[in-house]
C-alpha cells in the first residue's frame, strides 16, 4: 500500500502510462477493430487537435488560470482564414491573419485578466462567447470549403510514415517543455501557479507574465485550427465546440494541478491520448455522442477529485 501511495505521488507520469495502457487494453478486448493500424492512425490524428490545445492549456492552469475560449478562438481563427481564401485572398496572407487573430484574442484574455483584474474563468468564459459569436457574423452562418495544397498537406501527407499533425504535436510539446524547464518565464509560471502574492514580493512582474501566457494560449489555438482545417477541409463557424472541455482534461489526467504550480507539458500528451482512446473507443462501440459528453464531464471531475487526493496524501 505504502508502495503504491509512493508511485501515485511521486511518479505522476508513470500511473497515467499504466492507465493508458489499461485502457488500451480493455478496449481491444472489447472490439478487435481497435488495435488496427487504420484505426490507430485515426486516433493520432484525432488526438492532434486536442493535444495542441491541451499544451496551451497545460502552461495556462499551471499559472493558477483556464482558458475557456480555446475552442472558440480557434474556430475564429479558422472562420477568418475561410473567409478570406474564400474572397480569393492568396493562403499566405490568409493564414498569418487568421493566426494573428487567434494569437490577438489570447491577448485580451490576458489584458482583462492582468489589468482588468477579471477571474479567468469570467474573462475566458467572454470571450468564448465573443469569438465564436464574431465567427457567425463573419460568416453568417456559412461554412467555407478549403481546398489548399497547404491544408491538404498538413491533413492527410506524412514525413517519413508519420501524419504531419503528429509532427506538429511533437514540435509543440518539445518548444512548451523548453519552455517550461529552461527558461525565466517558464520559471514564473510555476511561481505564479503556486502564489501570486508572494511572485509579486519577489518581483516577478506578474501581470506581464499573465499576458503573455494568455497569447501564448491563442497563438496554440490558431495553430490547432490550421490542423482542423486541414482534416476537415473547411471552417464552419461551429467548429470545435465543447473541445475545450476535452482539452482541460486532458491536463489534470496528466497530473497538472488544477490549483496551479504543480505539472508539466509531457503528461498532459498522455492524457490527451487517454481521452482520444476514450471518444475513439466510444465510437467503435456505437455509444452515442450525447453519452459521450457525460463521460467527458465524469472524467473531468473525477480527475480533479484525484488531485484533491494526491494532495491529502502528500
Amino acid at each position: 500500500m505504502e508502495q503504491i501511495r509512493i508511485l501515485f505521488r511521486d511518479y505522476p507520469l508513470t500511473w497515467i502510462v499504466l492507465i493508458a495502457i489499461l485502457l488500451g487494453s480493455i478496449v481491444s478486448f472489447l472490439s478487435p477493430n481497435f488495435l488496427t493500424f487504420m484505426n490507430m492512425t485515426n486516433l493520432l490524428k484525432q488526438v492532434s487537435i486536442v493535444a495542441v490545445l491541451a499544451a496551451g492549456q497545460t502552461v495556462v492552469i499551471l499559472s493558477g488560470g483556464i482558458d475557456l475560449s480555446v475552442g472558440s478562438i480557434l474556430a475564429l481563427t479558422a472562420v477568418v482564414i475561410g473567409f478570406l481564401i474564400e474572397h480569393n485572398y492568396p493562403a499566405y496572407i490568409a493564414i498569418p491573419i487568421g493566426m494573428c487573430v487567434g494569437t490577438f484574442a489570447g491577448l485580451i484574455n490576458g489584458l482583462v485578466i492582468a489589468k482588468g483584474k477579471i477571474p479567468p474563468f469570467i474573462a475566458t468564459l467572454g470571450m468564448m462567447g465573443i469569438a465564436r459569436g464574431m465567427g457567425l457574423v463573419i460568416t453568417k452562418g456559412q461554412s467555407y470549403m478549403v481546398l489548399i495544397p497547404f491544408f491538404e498537406f498538413i491533413g492527410n501527407e506524412r514525413i517519413f510514415g508519420f501524419p504531419v499533425p503528429i509532427i506538429i504535436v511533437l514540435i509543440v510539446f518539445f518548444i512548451i517543455y523548453i519552455l517550461l524547464q529552461f527558461t525565466v518565464f517558464g520559471r514564473h509560471v510555476y511561481a505564479i501557479g503556486g502564489n501570486e502574492n508572494v511572485s509579486r514580493l519577489e518581483g516577478i512582474k506578474v501581470d506581464r507574465e499573465v499576458i503573455l501566457i494568455y497569447t501564448l494560449s491563442g497563438f496554440l489555438a490558431s495553430v490547432a485550427a490550421l490542423i482542423m482545417i486541414g482534416r476537415i477541409a473547411s471552417t464552419p463557424p461551429h467548429m470545435a465546440t465543447g473541445i475545450e472541455l476535452t482539452a482541460i482534461a486532458a491536463v489534470i489526467i496528466g497530473g497538472t494541478s488544477f490549483t496551479g504550480g504543480v505539472g508539466g507539458v509531457w503528461p498532459t500528451l498522455i492524457g490527451a491520448m487517454i481521452m482520444a482512446m476514450i471518444s475513439n473507443a466510444l465510437n467503435i462501440l456505437g455509444v452515442s455522442s450525447y453519452w459521450q459528453q457525460v463521460f467527458i464531464g465524469s472524467i473531468v471531475i473525477a480527475a480533479v477529485w484525484l488531485d484533491n487526493i494526491k494532495k491529502k496524501i502528500k
